[in-house]
């Protein structure tokens, strides 16, 4: 039950590992009660099945009413709560169950539906979880997934919004936290910044918050139309989008001077934003005018990626969290049936499972709430640790000087404590011994950049020490690093003004300044057109990044003289995940020179 029902057109099956499509996860609140938000649910789901040509579910019926039959079987209702599994056509089934929520009578009920569909090569599986503590709001999880007959086979990246995701939002008024949950992006004037920004900083909100600007020689009608809302196309149920107007661009920028966005960027507000905090801005991914329009279908699917990570890994509301696994019935005892001493075993056999399928989730939502808890710590440490690396690096190139010095010999370690701090490094010198002078330190000491990520083979960067000109080709490749970090913090913020190579043309003052020359944006058509050449520049990425875990990473940086000195090779996705992915630091790849 998704928005793209149409199969995707056949496709090469490309080489490369295989990874499931990432599912869809809704969660929000609504005012309504818990029995008029199931009969919404039902409702809606029973239409778009209708629409399909499948059988329309019989209406619920009260557990001790409940009917036995092979299709359709459960007894009175248990403490446990009641299941039941409907056959709707061929290959789609609907599983039915509810009750009270784990923690004993009165704190709460559940009701779920769990709709399974065929599709190509596997099976779209629907789930509509409602929950409602007492006194508490009504909670409702929906989750879409494809589940893949083989895992030889290559599915679509992500799974589509579902089409009950986008009929079912307007009617249940949902809200995340104090905000409305719309499916559409709203315009904010000046009037409407301050809500804006109490929204971004209320605690309370879970999904990411999109803002998009206009950029300064549109009308926003246009620049609604032709790109947000198609950008936008892949986030109702994920985020609530704003578009601001040029009166509210400047009210919201000037009142969060470290989260601003304009020129037509686009903006993921993450919760728990801090707006007194710089280190805090470079959380909330900027995706720039330029690559918007570059590729708007491929922005779509990068804009989206963001609040579908976000929706993995939060840990859900406490009465989603006590609902217990789907326990599904099993069929009514046929007169051909084993023994009731084997039925007993295999109703044992059953629990167990049920048993070990509940404490697994039990053990998800653990991790869930460790990695938000991990991921706050990190972000209370990040200032700390910015603050103390300039101390840290002084304090490192003073033991290597010292380490240095004391492998000498008792001659070279000889001398007062005055004539040592003498010979210790002045701070021109200092920056200079900091460099790294051998790809074997160089590649220890790359995680001291935490916007780059190497994710290549260091083989071949360390073979370059066994070249005449390691040295030189280390202190530049380190130069290079360097200039990345700088530009990849910038980029985060919005505020590098272009891509890496107007960035070497145009260095800030007080950045490290790598030569613009040696910055190159893509390889040459020859080489991106020649098979082998093309594919020694796919290179390792997350999965986050690229389902294949292979991206082109044409942009290079010239280490040394010559068009066949060695390269580091790097993707650029600042924009994305926020990072700079280095792929490959070694010896020139092939293409006509080095043939």
């Amino acid at each position: 039950m998704t928005s793209d029902r149409s199969p995707s057109p056949a496709q090469p099956d490309l080489p490369g590992p295989r990874s499931p499509a990432t599912p869809y996860r809704m969660t929000v609140t609504t005012a309504l009660a818990h029995n008029d938000a199931v009969a919404l649910a039902d409702q809606r789901l029973g239409a778009w099945l209708k629409q399909e040509g499948c059988e329309e579910p019989p209406p619920e019926i009260p557990g001790p009413a409940r009917p036995e039959g092979p299709e359709n079987h459960e007894g009175p209702e248990s403490p446990e709560g009641w299941a039941e599994r409907l056959r709707l056509a061929e290959r789609v089934l609907l599983d039915r169950d509810g009750g009270p929520l784990r923690g004993g009578p009165g704190t709460g009920r559940y009701t779920r539906r769990r709709l399974r569909t065929p599709a190509p090569h596997g099976t779209h599986q629907l789930t509509v979880t409602i929950a409602t503590e007492s006194g508490g709001p009504t909670w409702v999880r929906l989750e879409a997934e494809h589940q893949s007959a083989d895992a030889g086979v290559r599915t679509p990246c992500r799974v589509p919004v579902p089409e009950l995701a986008r009929t079912l939002l307007p009617l249940l008024d949902a809200t995340d936290g104090p905000a409305a949950v719309h499916t559409a992006p709203q315009v904010v004037t000046a009037a409407g910044v301050e809500l804006l920004i109490d929204e971004l900083c209320d605690p309370e909100r879970r999904l990411p918050t999109v803002v998009a600007s206009v950029p300064a020689n549109l009308a926003i009608e246009d620049w609604l139309a032709g790109i947000v809302r198609p950008l936008c196309h892949q986030l109702p149920g994920l985020a609530t989008v704003y578009v601001l107007d040029p009166s509210a661009r400047t009210e919201f920028n000037v009142a969060l001077e470290y989260h601003t966005v304009y020129g037509g960027a686009v903006r993921t507000y993450l919760p728990e934003v801090d707006p007194a905090s710089r280190h805090d801005g470079i959380r909330h991914p900027v995706m720039p005018r330029r690559r918007i329009e570059e590729d708007l279908r491929r922005a779509a699917g990068l804009l989206a990626r963001e609040p579908r990570r976000l929706a993995a890994e939060l840990p859900l509301p406490a009465p989603l969290a006590a609902v217990p696994v789907l326990r599904v019935p099993p069929p009514a005892r046929r007169p051909d049936a084993p023994p009731p001493e084997q039925d007993r075993q295999l109703v044992r056999e059953q629990q167990q499972d049920h048993q070990d399928h509940q404490a697994r989730a039990d053990e998800l939502e653990r991790v869930r709430h460790s990695l938000r808890h991990s991921r706050r710590r990190e972000r209370r440490l990040l200032p700390e640790s910015d603050e103390q690396y300039p101390a840290l690096r002084h304090v490192g190139v003073q033991v290597r000087v010292l380490a240095g010095r004391l492998c000498a010999g008792p001659g070279a370690a000889r001398g007062s404590a005055t004539v040592d701090r003498a010979r210790l490094p002045r701070p021109a010198e200092r920056e200079r011994d900091g460099v790294p002078l051998t790809f074997v330190e160089l590649m220890t000491r790359i995680d001291e950049f935490p916007l780059l990520t190497f994710t290549g083979d260091q083989k071949a960067a360390l073979s370059l020490d066994g070249q005449g000109a390691g040295a030189g080709w280390a202190r530049l490749t380190w130069e290079g690093l360097t200039a990345l970090q700088e530009y990849a913090a910038a980029a985060v913020r919005g505020e590098a003004g272009g891509d890496f190579k107007q960035w070497c043309e145009h260095t800030p003052p007080g950045c490290h300044r790598f030569p613009p020359r040696k910055a190159v944006r893509g390889e040459s058509q020859t080489v991106f057109s020649h098979t082998k050449w093309k594919r020694e520049r796919m290179l390792p990425v997350p999965e986050c990044v690229d389902t294949t875990r292979r991206a082109f990473m044409g942009a290079h940086l010239r280490i040394g003289g010559g068009r066949t000195a060695p390269r580091l090779h790097y993707l650029d996705d600042c924009s994305g995940s926020g990072r700079i992915y280095v792929g490959y630091i070694g010896l020139h790849l092939t293409n006509t020179r080095t043939n």
